[in-house]
């Protein structure tokens, strides 16, 4: 379907028709595939609705047309022109969007507010704050990108909206053009950013840095202090040694250290617990009972960030006779660095 033909949903959607919106509706087509563009006007149509779920009135509390151009522009980052530059996409889509104004004799004031609601669109908390148009748009954007506020709508709107505007499986193919574009040109993703984050999913184990690999390669010597400062287990390896040092000191709070917060554990057979507070009440249980643990490797297997581990564990002190078990133990590397357990199964063989 052409750019001009598409021009048909503003009547269908009651869109704001202007002269600058048909524009800006063709322009973003043009430069975006269509499963973006759609997106962009279906974000408008909900921060819209998000207005007048909210009492704001087109016109006089923000600037209907303005509001529609920041949305339909808002993923120019993800074009061809966006893919060359070197910011990350919502300020590369901000600056071609600014210039697109300009060319369209549209006001300064304007133009900066449109460039503050694309360049911070994904700015949770920030652009919130900032003036009424900046923060429909971002609100309308995560509502069809995450589903923020979605139950909010008006009955039946989304179902409208999504029969004319398919979603083509839209927050996938977004996040690939983001990862395309970082894998490509890492500049365009921080590793303290969102898109940095996903980049960081699809590269090699440790080719892309963590928070703590940042504050580590800072050069000030910072060293952990509070909730971090406990000692951490620099490899698979060390969980175990860890664990007998807590064990024998009767440090329940570093027994937990060694677990995810969801993490699973089974301290007798049949007996799963799941989360930090039951795993707080089992260790301070076997402290309590006088326990002590000899964990013995067997096997470790590691990828990446996750190792499959098995001990042979004796535990004595709990019962009148030593309890001999072969565990099955899946460790997981932390943001900060250090392992800990996601499963640990003392049974589970």
């Amino acid at each position: 379907m052409t750019a001009e033909a598409d021009l048909s949903v503003f009547e269908q959607l009651d869109l704001p028709d202007t002269s600058l919106t048909r524009d800006t509706f063709v322009f973003a087509a043009q430069a975006t595939p269509a499963f973006i563009h759609d997106h962009c006007v279906r974000s408008y149509v909900f921060a819209r609705a998000h207005a007048r779920n909210k009492g704001l009135r087109a016109g006089t509390d923000y600037d209907d047309e303005l509001l529609f151009v920041a949305c339909v522009l808002h993923d120019l980052g993800l074009s061809e022109e966006g893919s060359n530059g070197d910011e990350r996409f919502e300020v590369e889509g901000a600056d071609i969007a600014a210039a697109f104004l300009r060319e369209h004799g549209v006001e300064e004031e304007r133009v900066a507010v449109a460039w503050d609601a694309i360049a911070l669109h994904t700015s949770e908390g920030i652009a919130s704050r900032k003036g009424t148009e900046v923060a429909l748009a971002h609100l309308g954007i995560a509502t069809d990108i995450l589903g923020i506020q979605r139950e909010s709508l008006p009955a039946g709107l989304a179902d409208e909206v999504h029969a004319l505007l398919p979603r083509r499986d839209l927050a996938h193919g977004f996040s690939d053009l983001i990862i395309t574009q970082g894998v490509a040109k890492p500049q365009k993703a921080s590793p303290t950013t969102f898109i940095g984050d996903l980049v960081r999913r699809h590269l090699p184990y440790g080719a892309y840095p963590t928070w703590y690999d940042l504050i580590d390669a800072a050069g000030w010597g910072d060293k952990p202090v509070g909730v971090t400062a406990r000692r951490r287990a620099e490899t698979p390896q060390q969980v175990g040694a860890l664990y007998m040092e807590y064990l024998e000191a009767g440090d329940v709070e570093g027994l937990v250290s060694l677990y995810e917060p969801n993490a699973h554990f089974v301290p007798t057979p049949g007996n799963h617990l799941v989360g930090t507070d039951a795993i707080r009440t089992a260790m301070q249980q076997m402290v309590d009972s006088g326990a002590r643990l000899k964990l013995e490797p067997r096997e470790i297997r590691q990828v990446d960030d996750v190792a499959l581990v098995s001990n042979i564990a004796t535990l004595t002190g709990a019962g009148p006779e030593p309890l001999v078990t072969t565990t099955t133990e899946i460790l997981r590397r932390q943001p900060g660095g250090g392992w800990v357990h996601v499963v640990d199964d003392p049974f589970f063989s």
